[in-house]
């Protein structure tokens, strides 16, 4: 009998289900029920440490499509708590019950912190086979992660509906988009959404650029301005700072919070009024789009196949339009940030989007 284990780890977003639906519909069509033995780990790496988990059955798969979160349920358990001594016993753990249970493989979905995690079991000598999920769209060695499209949607949702109260009130608004180290979602709901300023972690503002922007506007007679601001997004001050200085400067700034910082900025130097909305979790909620809803079935499918084939170690990935097995030793450690010479970049400079660089 065929023994497959499941775990979603890290922030939850739209797709997930979808995914493990994918792998097990696979699975089961290719073992069949009475042949494949499937164990969901609750809470992610939480629940194989601890041994915690459901047997799921085909029936567990189905009417999932179009579920958000994760059946399974999720947590967060930082890499660098593994790595040292008084982590490693929580590794070792894991190892016991994947063999307690006499696993085949472990598969596994979840962001860039996931796969250094997994990673380090499949050098621990598991079977695993990932998935990469987030909204972040940051994880290396693929064009598209299963979350990004439908997190796209709902940031794009909210600018969309700001355009007529902004235009209404004639005010400046700032839309904090999710994004700590990457500006994906930030670039792209930002062009979609028609706003007028984009500012992200790749690219340190400068806070006169933008508000020349909005002054130029309204000496343009243009009533309101929209700004989508990534809550990773850092001046051209910061970005000259160590990682000491910039913390010690955050700490001391009167607004912690990049939107409302910019906002108050904005208000010295102007007598624009300018409010700030901040969508936060929202983005990963909801249902996946129909566009996620087949890349997760196409990742799932894949993921499937590897482990139909034994080949471990590897994450299905979207590259040129194809799903493709990339390495996990290639993904783990590493982070995909929006390149400078971005042809999406260059389109939205080209029609007038400015950086505040």
């Amino acid at each position: 009998m065929k023994k497959i284990g499941f775990l979603t780890s890290g922030g939850d977003c739209q797709g997930l289900n979808a995914t493990m639906r994918g792998v097990a519909k696979h699975l089961f069509e290719h073992y069949g029920s009475s042949e494949l033995k499937v164990y969901g780990f609750k809470d992610g790496y939480k629940g194989l440490i601890n041994n915690e988990y459901d047997v799921l059955t085909s029936s567990d798969f189905s009417g999932i499509l179009n579920l958000g979160g994760t059946i399974l349920g999720t947590s967060r358990v930082p890499f660098k708590e593994l790595k040292n001594e008084e982590g490693m016993p929580r590794v070792k753990k894991m190892k016991e019950t994947y063999n307690l249970l006499g696993l085949d493989c472990l598969v596994i979905l979840g962001g860039n912190g996931t796969h250094k995690t997994a990673n380090l079991l499949s050098e621990e000598g598991l079977n695993v086979v990932t998935l990469p999920k987030t909204i972040d769209n940051d994880i290396w060695g693929m064009d598209m992660t299963f979350g990004f499209h439908s997190a796209l949607g709902v940031a794009t949702d909210v600018i969309d509906r700001l355009h007529s109260t902004a235009t209404s009130h004639s005010r400046i608004f700032i839309v904090e988009v999710m994004g700590h180290k990457a500006g994906w979602l930030t670039l792209y709901a930002g062009v979609a959404g028609g706003v007028e300023v984009i500012l992200l972690p790749e690219i340190p503002y400068n806070i006169d650029k933008v508000v020349d922007v909005l002054e130029a506007r309204r000496q343009a007679k243009k009533k309101f301005s929209i700004l989508a601001v990534a809550e990773g997004a850092i001046s051209q001050e910061e970005a000259k700072m160590s990682k000491k200085e910039f913390r010690q400067a955050r700490e001391n700034m009167k607004y912690s919070n990049i939107s409302y910082r910019i906002a108050d900025e904005i208000a010295q130097r102007t007598d624009l009024e300018v409010r700030v909305t901040i969508p936060g979790h929202v983005q990963r909620g909801g249902d996946p789009s129909a566009y996620d809803r087949v890349l997760s079935t196409r990742l799932g499918a894949k993921a499937a196949e590897l482990i139909i084939n034994k080949k471990y170690g590897y994450m299905a990935a979207l590259k040129d339009n194809e799903i493709v097995p990339v390495p996990l030793s290639e993904v783990a450690g590493k982070l995909k940030t929006v390149p400078l010479d971005s042809e999406v970049i260059k389109a939205a400079r080209e029609i007038g989007i400015s950086f505040g660089d």
